[in-house]
């Protein structure tokens, strides 16, 4: 029996674990943490064998093939040890993938790749195709092949899902864009993290399609040095395309195989300028499996976007106030300062992944008010921003940021929580530092 060693008992995990069973595997869960009571209690019940606040070796070195959790790094001495000894250790991703004959849409990127899934995922679903959206959002992949029968999957994929493949090629793949993010795991090199977007496209072939961002000269740079197989669907939003998406007179136009799409900018449910982009790569998708250009219309114009992503909450004496909690980095940040139509108080801070914020300073100087620190250590920030803003506080919880913010704002005003840095010095995760400032938004 071939034994399979899963390491980590989270929600990709424990979805491995239920496919593993399913096509015969004799399967381990290890998780150096605790494990939550509601993954325990599945692998209760189907009869897996687990550990938790350890990984045994005499448990893990016999393993055929180890899935691990992306959490996880490369260098973790485990798992140079498990390499070689010559065992596999793959991303979930690739343990799925040879169990689905379903097409899969993969959509990977700094920024933009979660509302790119989803508004995918939406147009596929109004069309009434059998499709699930999996990888970095809802449900485990693993679970979903597992349990249901689809046609289609629509998949986000970070970097260090893409580290754990050999053979996983999407139908059709897609890279938002590439900025500087997580370097602290590939040697600081931006072009090692940069090879790992690209490994999306290293199996396709001939047959399939890579969209991407032609006004992103990182990605631009790289194709023209590494070109890929698979058939180029660029979009841009600053030039013309005789191929791909762009935008004309007010109008977004997708050209695909001797077939053109046109809808007006003006439909789109999405502000900002990268909620365009979004919706051009995430159109293209559907345009070219073949949905009906009124099904992708009408979904565009009523797709609901992603919670804690440049979220409107409430309004409180004409003052709105913008949940953008998902914003982890400068340049996710740059997006929402740039959406801003009005003097915006600005709620930033939290654990600096070695940000450099010199790009934000135009957007900061001509949008911002006041900035809210928001973090254990904001001496950056202030660094930054002192002498830029006429207004600078520091505050270490959300309810005292929100207070503030709601004492300095005008009449016509946006607060906006855009953090541009993780979460975990304050709170559990960016969905917590979101629901946090929801609430004390509530509680004014």
């Amino acid at each position: 029996m071939t034994r399979l060693v899963i390491l980590g008992g989270g929600e990709s995990g424990v979805g491995t674990a239920i496919l593993g069973l399913k096509k015969g595997f004799e399967v381990f869960v290890s998780d150096n943490g605790k494990i939550k009571k509601k993954y325990k209690d599945v692998l209760e019940h189907i009869g897996i064998n687990w550990e938790e606040e350890k990984h045994s070796k005499s448990k893990i070195l016999n393993a055929d093939v180890v899935m691990k959790s992306p959490g996880i790094p490369d260098t973790v001495p485990l798992i140079v040890e498990l390499r070689e000894k010559g065992v596999p250790v793959i991303s979930e991703i690739e343990f799925v993938s040879k169990y689905t004959d379903a097409k899969i849409i993969g959509i990977t990127g700094s920024n933009g790749k979660t509302t790119t899934t989803m508004l995918t995922h939406h147009i596929l679903k109004e069309e009434g195709l059998k499709v699930g959206m999996a990888g970095n959002i809802g449900d485990s992949f693993a679970k979903m092949v597992a349990e249901k029968d689809l046609d289609f999957y629509v998949l986000e994929i970070s970097s260090f899902q893409l580290d754990g493949i050999l053979d996983f090629k999407p139908n059709i793949a897609i890279i938002t864009n590439i900025t500087p993010d997580h370097l602290d795991r590939y040697e600081y090199k931006f072009e090692n993290y940069i090879a790992s977007k690209f490994r999306i496209t290293e199996n396709q072939t001939e047959g399939d399609y890579f969209i991407y961002d032609a006004d992103d000269n990182v990605i631009v740079e790289w194709l023209a040095d590494h070109p890929v197989k698979s058939i180029l669907m660029p979009f841009s939003i600053e030039k013309q395309l005789n191929k791909g998406a762009y935008i004309k007179n007010d109008k977004i136009i997708i050209k695909t195989n001797n077939d053109t799409l046109k809808m007006m900018t003006s439909k789109v449910a999405l502000e900002g300028k990268h909620n365009l982009k979004n919706t051009m790569a995430a159109s293209t998708v559907a345009k070219l499996i073949g949905i009906r250009k009124d099904t992708i219309r009408a979904s565009i114009a009523n797709f609901q976007g992603a919670e804690h992503r440049l979220e409107k909450v409430l309004k409180i004496q004409h003052v709105q106030y913008i949940n953008d909690s998902k914003a982890t980095n400068v340049n996710a940040t740059y997006y929402a300062l740039d959406s801003m139509s009005a003097p915006t108080v600005w709620i930033v801070g939290g654990v600096d992944k070695g940000n450099d914020y010199k790009e934000l300073m135009p957007l900061v100087r001509e949008k911002v008010k006041a900035i809210i620190c928001l973090g254990n250590d904001n001496s950056k920030i202030v660094d930054a921003f002192g002498n830029v803003v006429d207004l600078m506080v520091e505050t270490y919880a959300m309810e005292e940021a929100v207070k503030v913010a709601y004492k300095i704002a005008e009449r016509g005003d946006f607060v906006l929580l855009s953090p541009a840095c993780a979460s975990f010095d304050l709170f559990e995760n960016y969905e917590d530092r979101g629901q946090q400032f929801k609430e004390a938004i509530k509680n004014l």
